[in-house]
């Protein structure tokens, strides 16, 4: 785990194989916060709907169980 230390303004310099894993380039935002015990850095997606596209992709398959699931409901 690389060691960084902080300059006098509290700017701290992420070491580049950090930086290359999680694509943070020059203009990338991060969120800056705290859990309580450490703080934590998140890079913000360029375009946040675009990194999301394709995470639920199901072709169906929680529809179809939405629907056997209220087909067995209203057979009760």
């Amino acid at each position: 785990m690389p060691i960084v230390t902080s300059t006098i303004k509290g700017q701290i310099v992420i070491p580049a194989e950090i930086r290359a894993r999680f694509k943070i380039k020059k203009g990338t935002q991060v969120n800056v916060y705290d859990d309580g015990e450490r703080i934590i850095v998140e890079p913000i997606a360029d375009d946040p709907i675009q990194e999301g596209r394709g995470m639920l992709k199901t072709k169906g398959m929680i529809l179809r169980s939405l629907v056997a699931d209220r087909k067995k409901e209203a057979e009760l």
